[in-house]
């Protein structure tokens, strides 16, 4: 079994779109694929616009998705190929509180893709990648905060990062892998084999992803 988690800077920057491609250029992993999302502070978990849809008896919810053709991003992911699709949604700063039951739909599958940032803390997948666009100012201090974590950088084509974006070292983004999107390709070859050798490299060498973090 092997745990890839895809995260990134802040909202709407292709996140899903990279899950998505990840599972429709390699079906036959038989992916379950995971979308985690923190409510609270006046913003919704489902579109990241102001409401007040967090209350007191309302703290884990999971859900799994069945209707490719709704339209959500969970159903994007089962639209691409995957055989389960969940959306796990907690209040923030409390996902350790849905982490025994995301831990248990995790060793139910046969491969997991996460998106998520927050996951970081609590496992060690078998793969990381991030998507970051310096246009974009709006930085998640989750996605910061496990930045060094991550094993590649998915990014726009032709982007340059300033000395001091978002508080992230340069050098740390100089010395990862690199892979270019641009509209409409969320998922380039290069990133398709990047994840084919990993996934290779753990057939021949289990690793446990539930251990706990690094």
């Amino acid at each position: 079994m092997a745990l890839i988690v895809v995260g990134g800077h802040t909202r709407n920057i292709g996140k899903t779109s990279v899950v998505a491609g990840l599972i429709a250029a390699l079906p036959e992993r038989r992916w379950t694929a995971i979308k985690i999302t923190q409510f609270g502070h006046g913003v919704c978990s489902a579109n990241g616009e102001p409401c007040d849809c967090e209350t007191a008896d309302h703290t884990i919810a999971i859900s799994e998705e069945r209707n490719a053709a709704s339209g959500t991003d969970t159903s994007r992911f089962l639209a691409a190929g995957a055989e389960h699709s969940f959306w796990v949604r907690t209040r923030q700063g409390q996902l350790s509180e849905a982490m025994p039951r995301v831990r248990r739909l995790i060793a139910a599958a046969e491969n997991v893709i996460v998106e998520s940032n927050s996951l970081l803390r609590f496992v060690q997948p078998d793969l990381s990648v991030s998507v970051l666009d310096p246009s974009i100012s709006d930085f998640k201090a989750s996605a910061l905060r496990y930045l060094d974590r991550v094993d590649g950088l998915i990014v726009p084509a032709g982007a340059e990062f300033a000395p001091g974006w978002g508080g992230v070292s340069t050098r740390l983004i100089a010395n990862k892998p690199k892979f270019f999107i641009q509209p409409l390709v969320y998922c380039p070859a290069e990133l398709v084999t990047f994840v084919e050798e990993r996934l290779e490299t753990l057939r021949r060498e289990p690793q446990t992803a539930l251990s706990g973090s690094r």
